[in-house]
């Protein structure tokens, strides 16, 4: 069983843990999650898709991310969540952490902050190995492909997230 830290809404921690995806936060409660953008100098990004049998966005089109787990940091999240999603060690890339925002769904107890990462450096196709668990396929796409998924509605947290695909 997986578990997460609860924060409080000063994205502290409250010593509290709730199991993963729970959704038995209270109102000022939240968890923390992560989003690690892959960029190539080349301007392109590593967006991979959702698999058919997710119960929720099967088949969009999203960046690695997840939830951090307790006891890890965001880091360390972010870290994790790339290497099981697509394989790459993004370790020692160019970039980090970039911003936060905070999503807030009254009465659902699902409320969360988002911790944004943008990691860089020219990478080969042959690197990558997808969890076939969560990915259906991936695409280097430009921000134009990125725009236009957007527009389709086909692409997860685009608003929340469109300056992180700004090089």
């Amino acid at each position: 069983m997986e578990y997460w830290d609860i924060y409080d809404a000063n994205k502290e921690k409250t010593g509290r843990t709730m199991k993963r995806n729970d959704w038995c936060l209270q109102d000022g409660e939240y968890h923390l999650t992560v989003l690690g953008v892959i960029a190539r100098k080349d301007g392109r990004f590593l967006i991979t898709q959702r698999v058919m049998t997710k119960a929720w966005a099967p088949g969009w089109w999203e960046v690695s991310g997840g939830g951090v787990m307790a006891g890890e940091d965001s880091r360390e999240a972010v870290l994790r969540e790339v290497r099981e999603e697509t394989g790459l060690d993004v370790s020692d890339w160019e970039g980090g952490y970039l911003f936060s925002y905070k999503r807030e769904n009254p009465g659902e107890g699902d409320n969360y902050f988002v911790d944004i990462y943008r990691f860089v450096k020219d990478f080969d196709e042959s690197e990558l190995h997808l969890q076939e668990s969560e990915t259906l396929g991936y695409k280097l796409a430009t921000l134009e492909e990125i725009k236009a998924l957007a527009e389709e509605g086909v692409f997860l947290h685009y608003d929340s997230i469109k300056e992180v695909f700004q090089m």
